[in-house]
């Protein structure tokens, strides 16, 4: 009887789960489409407004506003949909869905729209608001982690307490003296890039090895070893050094060795080999950005070289743009009962993308054509996202 009384409120859940709008029965569905959503809007504002023809009636600057933007709306929208979908996986608890979830949704969009007319509603209500989504996001996590007692996983809930933080730091780094500008944008990319070095750093190798061993491949991806270890601490080291003192030259120097670390971490993952799987080879894709954009990153510290003002936008756009669009659309795919496999259209949203990064990294190194250059990125950015949303709207929004 107890048991019974025990099971019947999960029972219950799931019922009402079941009966609530596709949309709103598992965390990927609403945030992956507004990720990729607002990943094209937002950028088709900024470039008007940077090139000073249109103005953004926020009290962001618009430099300010597009990388609040890209990390704390696009960003952010991703890491709830990954994390909503992942932690019952971990905790083996019931996903959060329904009403709960809408009002997350709720959350989330609000904030965007407070934060794109604070120019009219101030800038301390925007942030209040801005703030609440990742505030209750960060509650939800840590909930489950602690229902479940899954205590392995509560590095991600702590990855959003700090977004949150960075988030606040943005909002206030023009109204308190002491917080140096730059600093909330800095560590909540630098959050970003952590969770691709330790989830994507166990998501690839084992995608791989598992799609390499059912074609019977001779040689499989190297397992988790001493260079792992060595390599995440290295990243971890020099972007909370980056975060903290962007211009040091030994922060320069780390954030160059870890770039080195991880691409001889990712050179053990048998990328080539999966060519023939573009759901697949986007993944090394994503991981090749980031060990690129630290090793940039560090040598434009340590040389000054201004041609050289790419790495950021190689961790940016490249890094965490590249692995945000392959783990949206795997997810989607996985978690719709689809097969594994991109399709044309698929692979022209991760051709599109990567392409619109690669112009935003060498764009600084072509002053006689960084504008072009600078548009042409964010017209791929915005046809990558958008074909995105077209393709995957209809499986997002469709009962499974």
């Amino acid at each position: 009887m107890a048991v019974g009384a025990k099971a019947q409120p999960a029972v219950e859940a799931r019922a009402r789960a079941a009966r609530s709008l596709p949309l709103l029965q598992a965390g990927f569905r609403p945030f992956f489409l507004l990720s990729g959503l607002w990943a094209a809007v937002a950028v088709g504002l900024w470039i008007p407004a940077y090139l000073g023809h249109m103005t953004l009636p926020t009290a962001f600057d618009p430099m300010t506003w597009h990388l609040h933007e890209a990390i704390y709306g696009f960003g952010a929208a991703a890491v709830a949909g990954f994390l909503l979908t992942a932690v019952p996986n971990w905790t083996g608890r019931l996903p959060i869905a329904g009403a709960r979830l809408a009002g997350l949704v709720g959350l989330w969009v609000a904030g965007r729209v407070f934060c794109l007319l604070s120019g009219w509603s101030g800038w301390l209500l925007a942030m209040a608001v801005d703030l609440a989504f990742l505030s209750v996001l960060f509650v939800m996590i840590l909930r489950e982690v602690m229902a479940g007692k899954n205590w392995r996983n509560l590095p991600p809930a702590v990855a959003v307490l700090v977004l949150a933080l960075g988030n606040a730091a943005v909002h206030l780094q023009d109204h308190v003296a002491w917080l140096p500008y730059g600093f909330g944008g800095r560590l909540g990319l630098a959050v970003l890039l952590m969770l691709i070095a330790l989830i994507g750093g166990r998501i690839v190798p084992s995608f791989t090895r598992n799609w390499l061993a059912k074609r019977k491949a001779d040689a499989l991806p190297t397992p988790f070893g001493r260079l792992d270890r060595v390599a995440l601490i290295a990243a971890l080291i020099a972007l909370l050094g980056w975060v903290l003192f962007p211009h040091a030259t030994a922060v320069g120097a780390l954030l160059a060795l870890a770039g080195a670390l991880h691409f001889l971490r990712l050179a053990r993952w048998r990328g080539l080999a999966t060519l023939a799987e573009p759901l697949l080879t986007i993944l090394h894709v994503g991981y090749f950005w980031f060990a690129l954009g630290l090793l940039l990153l560090g040598v434009e510290i340590l040389t000054g070289i201004a041609a050289l003002r790419g790495g950021m936008h190689a961790l940016a756009a490249g890094a965490a743009g590249t692995m945000i669009l392959a783990v949206m659309t795997r997810a989607s795919l996985g978690h719709s009962g689809r097969d594994l496999t991109a399709d044309a259209g698929t692979s022209l949203c991760y051709l599109l993308v990567t392409v619109a990064a690669a112009m935003r990294v060498i764009a600084p190194a072509l002053p006689g054509i960084e504008i072009t250059l600078l548009a042409a990125s964010a017209l791929a950015w915005i046809g990558g996202f958008g074909l995105f949303v077209a393709l995957y709207a209809p499986l997002l929004l469709r009962r499974v």
